[in-house]
């Protein structure tokens, strides 16, 4: 099945929004790797829906006006990689989760590193918040767009890196002093 897509601006660079059908397949990093996110042949659709409707949430996002999306998804992965996409979907809103809590979430505490390894294969980035999941001691960890990214995601859902671990955990840290205007970097 061939892909559509569209290539939206936004706060931490170029994404490309990816729909297979009526759902949303992907959203890709400006430079992700080539291959961390298996998809078919893409063709550029600007009248695509879903994609529409993604980049209309992602804007609203960046604003500091949504904090939840609705639109439809389609992961492609194996049963593994599917049970930790579901819980990050269960992440919410300024709040982080570790790896370790991940995986006791979908009922197999050993397998940490294999979380991360999901994690990082998440082809719904954003709206499946992998940026949400951060190292047990609180630490930024790799992320497929980037760690600065990954840290100005945190920061517009206010949440301050520090070596707090329940602070980053709850979410109730303060927001750094450094302000980003990501309503007007973002041209949704």
């Amino acid at each position: 099945m061939e892909y559509d897509c569209i290539v939206v601006p936004s706060p931490v660079g170029e994404l490309t929004l990816v729909a297979r059908g009526a759902a949303l397949a992907a959203i890709l990093w400006e430079n992700d790797k080539p291959n961390r996110v298996r998809l078919g042949d893409m063709r550029v659709d600007e009248g695509c829906a879903v994609l529409l409707e993604t980049a209309r949430q992602l804007g609203e996002y960046f604003a500091g006006t949504r904090q939840q999306f609705d639109v439809p998804l389609d992961f492609a992965g194996t049963a593994f990689q599917h049970e930790v996409w579901r819980a990050l979907l269960t992440i919410p809103y300024g709040q982080t989760r570790s790896y370790g809590e991940i995986a006791r979430q979908i009922g197999r505490p050993a397998a940490v590193r294999a979380v991360g390894t999901a994690n990082g294969k998440n082809p719904i980035s954003i709206i499946a918040p992998c940026h949400r999941v951060i190292g047990a001691t609180g630490e930024l960890t790799g992320f497929a767009g980037g760690l600065h990214a990954k840290e100005t995601l945190l920061a517009l859902e206010g949440i301050a890196l520090s070596s707090d671990r329940e602070a980053l955990k709850t979410g109730h840290a303060r927001r750094r002093a450094v302000h980003v205007d990501m309503a007007q970097d973002c041209l949704f």
